[in-house]
């Protein structure tokens, strides 16, 4: 029992580790995005740390995740082949999405529920500094929240495959995700928790991360259109 804890503690920490390291990296997009219009030379210092600490991260996740998949892989996730029957499934599973957002759009529009205040600072943050802004939305977020939310947190704590696990792992999965995204239990914490279970949904379906980093791309790439 004192082992089990212990391992789980440790995992526990891994795990805060990586969120914590990923926050810092978006932490210097956001403080070039805070000086853009204030002090370009040193919004664009900002950025190329930002840059080098992404390609860095980047390579040290792969490694991590691999490795891990190496030494321990239950449910055999993997590189899977793309094919179209694959690739069908996953625009089922982006059009679910893109329900789920309409949806939720709509209840906003008719003031039933109220504008998620993430996507306020967003906006600001993409008219200050649309490009780089934009370009980690939609490109490089995906990957880091992919190996985060769903690489590692399945491989710390849900690796046994049964369903029991499955759900939980799902579930548990979804709230954090949502939860980190608005820092607070609300409504539109569910709604981020519902993108969230479709994501971790895909992830334990294909049983690769790149078809959960595809459909992640998608989402936050409709969001700009």
């Amino acid at each position: 029992m004192t082992k089990y804890l212990k391992r789980q503690s440790l995992r526990i920490g891994a795990f805060v580790l990586l969120i914590i390291v990923y926050l810092l990296n978006e932490s210097l997009l956001e403080a070039a995005t805070e000086y853009a219009g204030k002090n370009p030379g040193l919004a664009n210092r900002f950025i190329g740390v930002m840059l080098i600490t992404v390609a860095a991260l980047l390579v040290l996740f792969t490694w991590l995740y691999n490795r891990q998949l190496k030494r321990y892989n239950p449910r055999q996730f993997g590189r899977k082949p793309f094919t179209r029957q694959r690739v069908a499934r996953l625009i089922l599973a982006f059009i679910i999405i893109y329900v789920v957002q309409v949806a939720w759009s709509q209840l906003i529009v008719h003031h039933l529920l109220p504008m998620p205040s993430n996507q306020t600072e967003l906006e600001s943050s993409i008219r200050q500094l649309p490009v780089w802004n934009n370009i980690y939305g939609v490109l490089i977020a995906p990957v880091f929240e992919e190996y985060i939310f769903r690489g590692f947190f399945f491989n710390f704590f849900f690796a046994k495959k049964s369903r029991l696990s499955t759900i939980f792992g799902v579930l548990i999965s979804g709230l954090i995700f949502g939860y980190l995204h608005t820092l607070s239990f609300s409504v539109t914490t569910l709604l981020y928790a519902s993108l969230g279970w479709v994501l971790a949904g895909t992830y334990l379906y294909f049983k690769d991360i790149r078809y959960s980093i595809a459909l992640h791309f998608l989402n936050n790439l409709m969001s700009l259109i």
